[in-house]
């Protein structure tokens, strides 16, 4: 899964699309200017695909990690939505962010957070969790993902298995959390036990090393936490994505080449390079060489595409972007605002 440019694709941009069976795209505030042009940008996308369709993700929780621009609604942070303590106005939120998403094409959705913001000199995470307590996660997290699926657009968990406890950023370096393996069950994994034991679609991971579980590798590259903790104890069978394979916490420790191999082998369905598209193409040929020669990466990657491939049939049955003023009109009318405000209010 990868990124693009700009508010339009290069050409050089729909060539490589065309000759890259990529999975997906994710947008970013470079690529979203207005309505109209962010459904013509991912209709330009959605129309590369030559076999399955694309995932069309974007990073849109409300609070500081938003990318839309107005007239789209800025819903405020989680931890807002948390401390209403109204479980009816978290499926709002959702289900009215599903709905502007889904007006421009976008289909994916990496949200909501399931990190427990459990400790306050945490410098990435803080408001984007609902809760500083479990329980009060699991609740309004629950009840976004149903809004956001409910709406049409595939929820996405993050940052497995948890990126509450950190001091350090991982976009800037790679964390690590000393916790037993007693602690974390008690705060960091309930909500994405509960996750996996509601069918939450997809998962993303964090790239934080979790010295209980894998003293050597970060969650995203790490066997024992994806396929030993996450697929054989907790269950899950969803679709499983990587945070952007061109953070800090990756990128200053692993080749991207490398990298990559390492987090298909630990369990992880999609890789995310989200800036860089000639990376991109060079770990996309590498993996592909990879597997012809390693029958156990290849069978790693053939359970990858069952389980993506059973996700985009379940969703991606059409390209759901309106176009030119259809799209302006339709999400003004929405007067999702209207949402937004109820949960300042209830503060």
């Amino acid at each position: 899964m990868v990124g693009c440019e700009g508010e339009t694709l290069t050409r050089a941009e729909q060539l490589a699309f065309e000759e890259y069976a990529f999975g997906g795209f994710i947008l970013f505030k470079r690529n979203c200017r207005a309505p109209e042009q962010i459904s013509e940008l991912c209709r330009s996308l959605w129309e590369t695909a030559s076999e399955q369709p694309l995932f069309l993700a974007i990073d849109q929780e409300g609070g500081r990690v938003h990318r839309l621009p107005e007239p789209f609604t800025h819903f405020p942070p989680a931890a807002q939505i948390g401390q209403s303590g109204d479980i009816e106005l978290a499926y709002q939120c959702g289900r009215c962010t599903a709905a502007e998403l889904a007006l421009v094409g976008l289909n994916l959705n990496f949200a909501p957070v399931l990190d427990v913001n459990s400790n306050p000199a945490n410098p990435i995470i803080g408001d984007r969790a609902f809760a500083t307590e479990p329980q009060q996660v699991i609740e309004m997290s629950s009840a976004f993902a149903r809004g956001l699926r409910d709406g049409g657009v595939i929820p996405c968990g993050k940052h497995f298995p948890g990126h509450g406890d950190t001091e350090q950023d991982s976009h800037l370096a790679l964390p690590v959390v000393e916790k037993s393996l007693d602690q974390l069950r008690k705060v960091e994994f309930p909500p994405f036990v509960h996750a996996c034991r509601s069918g939450i679609e997809a998962l993303m991971t964090t790239h934080v090393r979790f010295t209980a579980v894998d003293r050597e590798l970060p969650a995203t590259l790490s066997e024992p936490v994806i396929t030993g903790l996450l697929r054989h104890e907790l269950g899950y069978d969803g679709v499983v994505f990587s945070d952007d394979m061109e953070m800090k916490a990756i990128s200053a420790n692993f080749p991207p080449e490398e990298a990559a191999a390492l987090a298909l082998r630990a369990g992880v369905d999609v890789v995310l390079f989200c800036h860089d598209l000639a990376k991109a193409i060079a770990v996309f040929d590498n993996l592909c060489a990879l597997a012809e020669d390693d029958p156990a990466l290849r069978a790693k990657i053939e359970a990858s595409y069952r389980r993506i491939s059973t996700l985009k049939r379940r969703f991606l049955k059409d390209f759901t972007g309106l176009s030119g003023e259809q799209t302006l009109a339709r999400l003004t009318a929405m007067n999702h605002q209207r949402i937004a405000d109820r949960v300042y209010g209830s503060l």
